[in-house]
């Protein structure tokens, strides 16, 4: 009992990061879809390259893969729930902490796009970038969250000296 104290302890960040994220992500969509109305209301006009404008994706990142049926999106949830099992495995097994960091963010927005599944049929995205007459994808909290973990993760196995095994 005492080792999964301690592993626990050693992965405290990646755990707080998860929650946080998952806050942040369900507040934002919170207000976004329940208190501001945005579906109603509209998009709002933030700076002149950001807006939110509700988008509801039943697909997976970019929009990919989407789904149109209650079958469709159980496997999606079954698919996603399945990645974040096997992330939060990975968690309690990486020795560095950039890795917790990285996985916290991934496993936290994941999570939360699994919530919206269930409670929304979709994902809410609200986040619109756009310059020069260029539209980047409407994205949300959890989707930066798991963009930024992912640029971790790449960048460990990328960028940073191999591990010698021994």
């Amino acid at each position: 009992m005492s080792n999964y104290l301690n592993q626990f302890k050693e992965r405290r960040v990646g755990v707080f990061l998860i929650l946080l994220t998952f806050i942040l992500d369900r507040t934002s969509k919170w207000w976004v879809v329940e208190s501001y109305d945005l579906a109603t209301n509209g998009p709002i006009p933030i700076f002149p390259f950001l807006d939110f404008t509700l988008v509801w994706n039943r697909g997976i990142s970019l929009g990919l893969f989407q789904a149109g049926s209650d079958g469709g999106r159980y496997a999606l949830i079954a698919l996603t729930s399945a990645v974040t099992i096997g992330l939060f495995v990975w968690l309690f097994r990486a020795p560095e902490k950039y890795l917790h960091i990285a996985l916290g963010l991934v496993i936290g927005g994941s999570i939360g796009n699994i919530w919206d599944r269930f409670q929304y049929d979709a994902v809410a995205d609200f986040v619109h970038l756009y310059a020069g007459g260029y539209s980047f994808y409407v994205f949300n909290v959890a989707d930066s969250a798991i963009t930024l973990g992912v640029i971790i993760l790449l960048w460990d196995a990328l960028l940073s000296p191999q591990k010698e095994t021994k």
